[in-house]
């Protein structure tokens, strides 16, 4: 068996350290801003975050180059130990001038989003330990009330039930959650899903809208 690190030259290495090292310096200017940080903290390239004091991080939380990380809510943004935010991914509680107040997002240790991902937490978005989203997944907690036809949607309002996906989760590329979805653990979802009710545990689902195919060690 081939050892990747032997394919890494040295001139590789210290690029990859000074690049850690310089997310590492902006993290200790971003953890001024922030509820708590508990340990490192790395943070890339033109990173945009509001309402810090709503935001807690725990050991080696990554926010990569480009992402957009919301914090006004009620309950607050709760990233695990080894979380990573990928490139681009956008967290939003509620709306940047006001209105409604989300309710926030609770991020388990060592789960990651994956580049250009969408998390719309305005309901309680609940994300076990080690889930892994692929690129551009998005997640709505909450949904449009349209009933009446003689109200514009716009005006009448929302519900909010919440989002919850369970521990050792892998989310396929450009997965699409809606709100009210349980999502349980050891579950693997196809890429290109749209998941519109609730998935048991260690199944394997596909499809829109999702539909389980399998479940997984059977």
């Amino acid at each position: 068996m081939v050892n990747f690190n032997d394919k890494i030259s040295s001139a590789d290495k210290v690029c990859i350290l000074f690049r850690a090292g310089i997310k590492l310096l902006r993290g200790f200017w971003f953890r001024l801003f922030l509820k708590k940080v508990k340990g490192s903290f790395l943070v890339g390239k033109h990173v945009h975050i509001t309402h810090g004091k709503h935001i807690t991080c725990g050991k080696n939380v990554k926010f990569e180059d480009f992402t957009e990380i919301h914090g006004l809510c009620n309950e607050g943004l709760q990233f695990g130990d080894n979380v990573t935010i990928s490139r681009g991914v956008m967290i939003r509680p509620s709306s940047y001038y006001g209105g409604d107040c989300g309710t926030g997002l609770v991020m388990g240790a060592n789960s990651s989003i994956g580049p250009m991902g969408y998390i719309g937490c305005s309901g309680r978005i609940i994300i076990g330990k080690n889930v892994m989203f692929g690129p551009k997944c998005s997640l709505f907690a909450e949904n449009h009330i349209f009933s009446d036809t003689k109200v514009n949607i716009k005006n009448q309002g929302v519900r909010q039930k919440g989002i919850t996906i369970g521990d050792d989760c892998w989310i396929g590329s450009h997965v699409i959650i809606l709100d009210g979805v349980t999502i349980g653990k050891g579950v693997v979802i196809g890429a290109g899903s749209i998941v519109t009710h609730d998935v048991p545990n260690r199944a394997v689902a596909m499809g829109s809208p999702a539909k389980v195919i399998r479940y997984r060690g059977l």
